[in-house]
């Protein structure tokens, strides 16, 4: 087994450890979007972030599980890299705590020192989670259009269009066929996103087209999602616009991004049945 690719062993840390923490500036993508970083940002929004392998040490020595729930605003000035997220998190399993507001208050001063803005931290025991079920987006599901696509094209934001033939109208869309790769490890990331918009009606096969196209990109959920939502108000021009996006759990954290350029509600953190 030592031979195997996936045999190798992977490091991970055996005491409590917030220098494992990564910034990422979301600057960097931003320019990428035509954003300046003196710029006011075109939406407000979240990350939401979920961690299911969350655990500690009480002060007999005794190991405690928890679910966490982490809302990172999107104008932080930075990101955290998800990777370096999960070791942290790991490096908490050697550590004595008197009680959970112990953990939660030093997993707020830990993860904001390092987005650079305040960052909002729930703990929950497994069995209260459990009572919320689980429940998918609602909207009009584009992957049911019969469409023949070349999925290795990249995403073309020209796809976009709008039938001009009508005046605006209040639509919520939705698609399950998401997937960007982690442009650290290369690893498929996959998800779900809603659409929220009013204005003149987006063609769907055009939208869905695009979305497929992220399928071979190399990069993070927060900047697919802020991609998505620049394009989208770019070319369609709605008046009102939000994007949210539920991605898959990768080494027991899933990343949940919205943004809006309203003052629409922040979603509720409802679990999917893919995550």
């Amino acid at each position: 087994m030592a031979n195997l690719p996936l045999g190798k062993n992977s490091s991970y840390p055996d005491q409590y450890s917030p220098n494992l923490l990564f910034p990422i500036p979301r600057s960097e993508n931003r320019l990428k979007l035509s954003i300046e970083p003196k710029q006011a940002l075109p939406f407000v929004g979240v990350d939401i972030w979920n961690a299911y392998e969350l655990s500690w040490l009480n002060q007999k020595g005794k190991p405690q599980i928890a679910l966490a729930e982490f809302q990172v605003p999107a104008d932080s000035p930075n990101m955290i890299e998800s990777k370096s997220f999960k070791l942290y998190l790991n490096s908490l399993n050697s550590a004595r705590f008197e009680n959970e507001d112990e953990v939660r208050e030093r997993l707020i001063a830990d993860l904001s020192a390092v987005a650079g803005k305040h960052i909002s931290t729930r703990i929950h025991a497994p069995e209260s989670l459990s009572k919320k079920g689980m429940q998918e987006m609602n909207g009009v599901l584009m992957d049911r259009l019969d469409i023949t696509i070349d999925p290795s094209l990249p995403a073309d934001p020209a796809l976009l269009e709008v039938n001009e033939s009508f005046g605006p109208i209040e639509q919520c869309l939705v698609s399950h066929l998401l997937k960007s790769n982690c442009p650290v490890t290369g690893q498929p990331d996959w998800a779900s996103v809603q659409i929220r918009y009013q204005g003149r009606p987006i063609l769907e096969e055009g939208l869905l087209r695009y979305l497929i196209g992220f399928r071979q990109l190399g990069e993070f959920h927060e900047h697919c999602v802020e991609t998505i939502f620049c394009d989208i108000k770019r070319q369609c021009k709605p008046e009102k616009l939000s994007v949210y996006a539920r991605y898959t759990r990768r080494g027991g954290l899933d990343i949940n991004p919205f943004r809006t350029d309203h003052n629409a509600p922040w979603p509720e953190n409802t679990r999917h049945a893919r995550q």
